[in-house]
């Protein structure tokens, strides 16, 4: 550990490894068995509890707490886990819970994420990379977030959702059932509002013009006629024989367990 930077008011414990050039801040406290890959930062008054695992390269804003107990009343303080990729940066008051056994023991995060203050990400939780959490959002357990896909200020997502990749949720929205790929939502009063793919979005992810147009031909069948889910795929497979597109909207319809948010008012 000569390489890294650890305040003399930091506590780390001696079963945790930590890798080249870490910088731990003042009052910080690092737990049993966690794994702190190069470059990061962990900044003052922040909590890295067991079991935790953070790859290369994340930075930890103060009094943040990552890898705590599940808030769960039925953990009763089996061995489980966090693993967060790297580059990752966490803002200010941002919890992530550790999972539950009867969740698979893990709550996992992949790379390039960015949690703004306040975020919450509860016990087994699955997260891709290059996801935007805004300030407040909120994940309860069990939920599985896409690449690429933008959680609003203080929304909150119910347990054992989908939030697909590339998809973009407003501000102040509550999500009940999965959210398909690449659409754009709020929710103003009792009224959920649907605006199209999430263009700017995807473009900024490298996806092409052409996929795009297509995906809103897709979203307009399953959003803007009169089709339950089941008449709406049936109508996809007829009229989008071998598309990539419509196959990533089929393979995400067929694992949903909540159903698909659908009730919509659709703006322009």
């Amino acid at each position: 550990m000569t390489d890294n930077l650890i305040h003399p008011t930091a506590v780390v414990s001696p079963g945790a490894k930590l890798g080249k050039n870490v910088k731990i801040g003042q009052f910080t406290m690092v737990g049993d068995n966690v794994e702190i890959g190069d470059n990061c930062e962990i900044m003052h008054h922040s909590v890295i509890d067991k079991n935790s695992k953070l790859g290369e390269g994340c930075k930890i804003y103060p009094f943040s707490s990552i890898g705590t107990d599940p808030q769960d009343i039925t953990y009763k303080g089996e061995e489980t886990f966090l693993e967060i990729g790297s580059n990752n940066l966490v803002r200010e008051f941002t919890t992530i819970n550790r999972g539950t056994q009867k969740g698979g023991s893990l709550t996992k995060i992949g790379n390039n994420n960015y949690f703004l203050a306040y975020t919450h990400i509860a016990h087994d939780c699955m997260i891709g990379n290059n996801t935007l959490f805004t300030n407040g959002a909120t994940l309860a357990g069990h939920v599985e977030v896409e690449d690429f896909a933008v959680i609003g200020a203080f929304s909150s997502v119910h347990q054992f959702v989908r939030i697909g990749r590339n998809s973009y949720i407003g501000a102040y929205t509550i999500i009940e059932q999965d959210v398909l790929p690449f659409v754009k939502i709020s929710q103003s009063r009792d009224n959920y509002n649907y605006y199209g793919p999430n263009s700017i979005g995807m473009l900024r992810s490298g996806i092409s013009r052409e996929f795009i147009n297509m995906i809103r031909d897709i979203l307009n069948i399953i959003y803007k006629e009169d089709l339950n889910t089941s008449q709406a795929i049936d109508k996809l497979k007829l009229l989008f024989t071998d598309s990539p597109e419509v196959e990533v909207i089929l393979e995400f319809l067929g694992k949903t367990k909540r159903g698909v948010l659908k009730n919509f008012k659709t703006r322009k």
